[in-house]
């Protein structure tokens, strides 16, 4: 009787623990609470990339008349131009236009304008004061302002870590992922912490990629500088002690069995003589 209980709680015990490992174990996907809804509509956020100091901005200014607006571009190089009949050169100029460093006030010096201030500003916002201010000289000035620097950094259980460059500024938090080689096996999908500079003040936020209103977060886009840090499972940590612990024992042990090595040297030495 007695053995035929101990054999029966063993068995609920081995069933309780085969249920918390299943009820532990880290989902594969992502956006769990939509997977089994056949289609519907995610929410939204509104997004606006804001300009800060160290920023590094493209702006160019033309128009249907070259000449008015050239005055309003500073040119990374200068190309000569023989002129046959006198033998002149003139240097004209060529390549891409030069950047504008934001500074640490929020400040650019532009051509003609002198200094400007677009600290807080959106890329549309600088180029509509732009226009308004350039177009007193010049009829329909098209203005063009990018961020060219614009990067983030994604470290941790992602399989290519490191910094991410983007081309646009309308960038996710999916799409850093994505540039990054997706998440490990081994990610924590429902904390990754997101670490923001604002107004030099660096604060942190969890995102969780099972849920799709992750789409309605005010951090679902990202802004320049963000760090996203992807945590590991337990799996990750579990074998990470077990390595350690054994490299510690393999250690000790070939340790051990040097001095045992000298030690039985000396011995040996010494009963030879």
């Amino acid at each position: 009787m007695k053995k035929n209980i101990w054999l029966g709680s063993v068995i609920v015990a081995l069933m309780l623990s085969l249920a918390s490992c299943g009820s532990h174990k880290d989902s594969m996907s992502y956006f769990d609470n939509i997977r089994d809804t056949g289609s519907g509509t995610l929410g939204d956020t509104e997004y606006g990339l804001r300009i800060v100091p160290d920023d590094e901005l493209s702006i160019s200014v033309t128009s249907v008349n070259p000449s008015a607006t050239m005055v309003y571009n500073i040119p990374s190089s200068y190309s000569p131009v023989l002129d046959p009949n006198s033998g002149v050169t003139t240097y004209f100029p060529s390549g891409a236009p030069r950047t504008y460093q934001v500074s640490p006030k929020g400040d650019i010096t532009f051509p003609v304008l002198g200094k400007i201030h677009v600290g807080g500003m959106t890329t549309e916002e600088i180029a509509n004061m732009l226009y308004e201010r350039i177009s007193k000289d010049v009829d329909d000035p098209i203005i063009t302002v990018q961020l060219v620097n614009f990067h983030i950094n994604v470290l941790g259980e992602v399989n290519r870590p490191g910094v991410v460059p983007s081309s646009g500024e309308r960038f996710s938090v999916l799409d850093a992922i994505a540039r990054a080689g997706d998440l490990s096996q081994y990610a924590v999908r429902d904390n990754i912490l997101l670490i923001r500079e604002n107004n030099g003040v660096k604060e942190y936020h969890h995102l969780n990629l099972n849920d799709s209103k992750l789409f309605e977060s005010p951090y679902f886009y990202l802004q320049q500088n963000d760090m996203l840090i992807v945590e590991p499972n337990d799996v990750r940590r579990s074998n990470a002690r077990y390595n350690v612990n054994n490299a510690y024992k393999i250690q000790v042990t070939s340790a051990v069995i040097s001095a045992c090595s000298v030690i039985a040297s000396l011995v040996i030495a010494v009963a030879i003589k």
